[in-house]
């Protein structure tokens, strides 16, 4: 006895018979409301849907059936008529009143199910989401002897069928009526239906009407023939400005034909961030199936917005979204490839566009240069970096300077960068989204480039010492500097560099701020936390105000006696610079602001009241 025989004899010796499953339609229609679709509009796509897949499976048979589905919205009700391949009373048994089962599964039409919309069987039970009454009447094409049905629904879960006269529909097909709900008879307005019919069906490939008026516009816009390569892209940004409301910076040809897919991407007219998912208009098989598919494209390719028309992709349950699977990947990677193209080509042929291009979504090639070595290989005489030298590409920076320096954070950037272009020291501001990482990747794609990350050893290296008969005058001076300094973890250095203006310049790097962080922690924390904290003390080296031996107001601080005017001016020029650096003030700097400013007017009416 084999296995099956085995359990079907255990299943009839059993003591208690089986039970069906009772379906609350109420409840179920409030589940799919609620959590499965995310619009009572949807009801509109299923009617098409059930409309447009009937007429596949009656040309599967008969390749010359018409191809017809009218929609007669009118004073709260709707009827869908269409000649499709229609139902037998025991179809409409089997089918129409078995929730979960689909018709795309009936003997004979499984060699045609790849040309279907729906998938999932629920089918007419989304119209309870707008109507307390549906009624289907229908002939059969494949059984033209048997006569036409009827059946009735009510969102009560009560159904009703019976056969009608030959009168009652003389050609094989199927029409529904549904029946307005209380509150809900805006759905079935003229106006709301053919807009919805518009919204779901353009794309359609047959004869879609609401009344006298056509629902479908073939060919789609992509696949339109036009006078000129630029007549086209006219065309297509009045397209993009009718669906998305912009006008595109410039058009994407997205022509995956292994991946059955046709469309076009349009490129956003502003930047976005990165972290902003673009949502796409995606058709299956002509249908609208979602106008917020997330996952479509690559994540660096966030400056484009897609429409396009696939067979190849599946939907999930509720037909509004995309099902993750190999197939996505495929042609996430596919339409990925084909912007790829888009870029390269403009870099090869079209300079000004690919400028105006990246003068607002920059951020978007670097983000897919820092992956594709090709790409930024190709991008690398285009892409903007702020450097020392103004906007530069990161090719023409390298010419000009044998070793690029770059620094991490924007902070480090901007304490350095008129220093070091003073002293002829080439720096990158890497610390924009992506730039230190492209930076990095400079050598791999320009051999003998050498990069550099500045430091602030680097940077005091680069400035011309003091006599050292001169330092040695002014040791007094300093020493008092660096005794004031000293609590806050900063040393004092004295050199001599350009621009004159700037008094003093404070260095530091990641590991000082580091180490003034842990600092700071320790002081406020119990002796438990602080012995931790201490045990974790660094030897890394400190933060340093460096004063410019060539600015006239350090040579007249300097000058000074008192040592307590000396402390006042060295938190002042030490203050000056951190706010010059645009550092963000720790509560001991805000402190010590507040003091010198204090201290320095102390001083200054003190010493009018003197004279």
């Amino acid at each position: 006895m084999d296995s099956q025989t085995s359990q079907s004899s255990q299943a009839s010796q059993s003591p208690h018979p089986p039970h069906m499953f009772q379906v609350d339609l109420r409840g179920l229609v409030d589940l799919l409301s609620h959590h499965l679709y995310s619009s009572p509009r949807v009801y509109l796509r299923e009617l098409l849907q059930n409309a447009v897949d009937a007429v596949t499976a009656r040309r599967a048979e008969q390749p010359d059936a018409p191809a017809l589905v009218r929609l007669h919205p009118a004073d709260g009700a709707l009827r869908v008529e269409d000649s499709g391949i229609g139902l037998t009373e025991a179809d409409v048994h089997d089918l129409l009143a078995t929730i979960g089962r689909s018709s795309k599964r009936a003997e004979g039409l499984e060699e045609a199910r790849s040309g279907f919309l729906g998938q999932f069987g629920i089918g007419l039970l989304a119209c309870f989401l707008v109507a307390e009454r549906i009624r289907v009447v229908s002939r059969s094409a494949r059984t033209p002897g048997a006569p036409p049905v009827e059946w009735t629904a009510c969102d009560d879960g009560s159904y009703t069928v019976r056969t009608l006269p030959d009168s009652a529909r003389p050609e094989p097909g199927t029409t529904v009526h549904l029946t307005a709900r209380p509150g809900a008879a805006e759905w079935l307005a003229p106006e709301r239906v053919l807009s919805l019919a518009r919204d779901f069906g353009s794309l359609l490939p047959y004869d879609v009407r609401v009344g006298e008026e056509p629902v479908t516009a073939l060919p789609a816009p992509w696949d339109r023939p036009y006078p000129s390569p630029a007549g086209r892209r006219v065309a297509l940004a009045r397209h993009c400005h009718e669906l998305f409301g912009f006008t595109p910076l410039d058009s994407i040809g997205l022509d995956v034909p292994l991946a059955g897919i046709r469309g076009v991407a349009y490129v956003l007219p502003a930047a976005v961030s990165p972290a902003r998912r673009a949502g796409h208009r995606v058709h299956l098989k002509g249908m609208l199936l979602t106008e917020r598919a997330e996952q479509l494209l690559p994540d660096w390719a966030f400056f484009v917005r897609c429409v396009l028309d696939t067979d190849s992709l599946r939907p999930t349950a509720s037909r509004e979204s995309l099902y993750e699977d190999e197939t996505l990947a495929a042609v996430r990677e596919a339409l990925g490839e084909r912007i790829r193209s888009w870029l390269t080509g403009l870099a090869a042929g079209d300079p000004e566009r690919l400028t105006a291009f990246l003068a607002v979504h920059h951020l978007g090639v670097k983000s897919l240069a820092r992956h594709d070595r090709g790409m930024l290989r190709t991008m690398l005489p285009w892409l903007p970096f702020e450097t020392t030298d103004g906007q530069l590409s990161l090719e023409e920076f390298a010419q000009r300077h044998p070793v690029v320096h770059f620094t991490r954070t924007v902070e480090e950037y901007r304490q350095v960068a008129p220093i070091a272009s003073a002293q002829g020291i080439g720096v990158v501001n890497g610390g924009y989204t992506y730039d230190g990482d492209l930076v990095e990747a400079l050598p791999s794609v320009r051999p003998g480039t050498v990069v550099a990350e500045l430091d602030a050893d680097t940077v005091t290296a680069h400035l011309d010492a003091v006599d050292p008969a001169e330092e040695l005058a002014l040791s007094g001076f300093l020493a008092a500097a660096r005794a004031k300094l000293d609590p806050l973890g900063c040393d004092v250095a004295l050199r001599a560099f350009h621009p004159l203006s700037v008094p003093a310049l404070h260095l530091d790097d990641r590991a000082a701020r580091h180490e003034q962080a842990r600092a700071a922690a320790e002081e406020q924390s119990d002796d438990l936390w602080a012995g931790i904290l201490g045990s974790l003390r660094g030897s890394a080296p400190r933060a340093r105000l460096v004063l410019n031996h060539l600015n006239p107001l350090v040579r007249r601080i300097s000058s000074l006696r008192d040592p307590e005017l000396i402390g006042t001016a060295t938190e002042s020029l030490y203050g000056q610079a951190l706010l010059m650096a645009q550092r963000p003030l720790r509560p001991a700097d805000s402190a010590l602001l507040n003091r010198a400013f204090i201290g320095l007017l102390e001083w200054a009416t003190h010493g009018e009241g003197d004279r």
